[in-house]
């Protein structure tokens, strides 16, 4: 794992969106298509919005979220907002997104379909995932319902997870889909996300699980 330190989150942004523009070209130079999967929340918008100017064959990409909030893809707490606001913008506006909400269907009775729907885009070509204090990532929680299943090697490529810290259940990409990934980046900004990673290091996936899926990835830190 290799640590690359920026002097404050604006550099940052731009050299993972540098890093991901390189990654997604590369892909595209030896494939017919690419694949992205990147968090929601607040850290990685700024590294879309330089990411979505990119020059590069962006109908050729699909996009999809490490994880989601069981939610409408119109609802406020639904990062699919953020990915279509935010990175499906510029050239960008070209690549294929997927989500994941399907009205009428709870989390874990979509888990099934999801997976064979998402299966033709793996292993998938660039990964960027989050982590929070708590060292989980995606919606991987410590002590999450479902955590287990998402981290067998034999997990199906999505999976249902709830935990009492959340308001609504989530889906995920499990633990083998996102360490299959062929380039992974992790950003992380911070004291304490910094102290984290480093706390995660030699503890089990139940307990800390971005170990699970890191193996071989860079870090993108700043304070």
């Amino acid at each position: 794992m290799q640590l690359i330190e920026y002097a404050d989150r604006d550099l940052a942004a731009m050299g993972l969106a540098d890093a991901m523009a390189s990654a997604l070209k590369n892909a595209l130079l030896t494939n017919e298509s690419a694949s992205l999967a990147v968090p929601g929340g607040t850290t990685p918008g700024p590294v879309f919005d330089i990411l979505s100017a990119a020059d590069l064959a962006w109908d050729r990409v699909t996009v999809l979220l490490t994880d989601e909030r069981w939610v409408p893809d119109d609802h406020e707490r639904s990062n699919a907002g953020l990915i279509r606001d935010r990175l499906l913008q510029n050239r960008a506006a070209k690549a294929r997104f997927l989500p994941y909400y399907r009205e009428g269907l709870t989390a874990q009775e979509a888990t099934e379909g999801l997976s064979n729907e998402f299966a033709p885009h793996f292993p998938l070509s660039l990964l960027v995932l989050g982590m929070g204090a708590d060292m989980h990532t995606a919606s991987l929680f410590p002590g999450a319902e479902g955590l287990d299943t998402a981290l067998r090697p034999d997990a199906p490529a999505v999976c249902a997870i709830s935990t009492d810290s959340q308001p609504e259940p989530r889906i995920t990409l499990s633990a083998p889909v996102l360490n299959g990934a062929i380039e992974k980046h992790l950003v992380i900004f911070g004291d304490d996300k910094k102290a984290a990673l480093e706390n995660a290091k030699g503890r089990a996936p139940e307990e800390a699980p971005i170990t699970a899926v890191i193996q071989g990835g860079t870090v993108h830190w700043a304070p």
